[in-house]
């Protein structure tokens, strides 16, 4: 019993005796670890961040090649299609000056048309106001012919009849008045009739009745 109590003590120095110096072991160990630690991680960071901006780097290469690329292809379109412009650009010209060109013809042309076509209009329109007018001078001029004539076949008529008398007081005896006055006739007929209508003697030319009736039939 006395020899595990020995014991015990014993353990209990050796620990005793070695512990500030393994303490202050762990404590440096604790430091230089701690202290350790922050700059690995800033180190790990940093270089995290450099592999990060050498890959964005070479993405932006890689965009910068391609849109390169891009630009010298479609450049060259461009430069093609500005030449073959440029080439139809004369070709295109001479076109529209023709079409301007056959445009003023055309437009000259209507003109023209519509000029003619309003000259045609009052022409046709002068033309029909002149058949209008002729055709009513026409109406009256056979109105007064027909009248004349119903007159003298009246007028014969009497005097055939040896009506003479009853005849010049009518109202056709008074047309014959005003027809022989412009009618187409000698002048000794003119006055032979005019005498006659006038019934200054009607009886005296009783006997001639058949000579005033050849005048009125002529």
């Amino acid at each position: 019993m006395q020899h595990l109590m020995r014991a015990a003590c014993v353990a209990l120095f050796i620990t005793g005796a070695i512990h500030p110096v393994w303490a202050a072991r762990v404590r440096q160990g604790t430091v230089a670890n701690a202290l350790a630690n922050p700059i690995r991680k800033v180190v790990t960071m940093l270089q995290s961040m450099q592999k990060k901006v050498q890959e964005d780097g070479e993405k932006e290469e890689s965009l910068y090649d391609k849109f390169q690329c891009h630009c010298k292809s479609g450049g060259a379109d461009l430069q093609a299609s500005i030449s073959a412009a440029e080439a139809k650009a004369p070709t295109v010209s001479s076109d529209i000056e023709e079409a301007e060109g056959k445009l003023a013809g055309s437009k000259e042309a209507l003109k023209g048309a519509q000029t003619d076509r309003s000259a045609a209009k009052a022409a046709k329109q002068e033309a029909t106001a002149l058949r209008e007018k002729e055709a009513a001078s026409y109406a009256a001029e056979k109105a007064d012919s027909d009248a004349n004539i119903a007159a003298i076949a009246k007028a014969v008529a009497a005097l055939e009849k040896g009506m003479a008398g009853s005849f010049l007081q009518s109202g056709t005896a008074q047309a014959l008045r005003q027809l022989i006055i412009k009618a187409t006739m000698s002048e000794p007929d003119r006055q032979e009739l005019a005498s006659f209508l006038s019934g200054a003697s009607v009886e005296g030319y009783a006997p001639r009745s058949g000579e005033i009736t050849g005048i009125l039939k002529e």
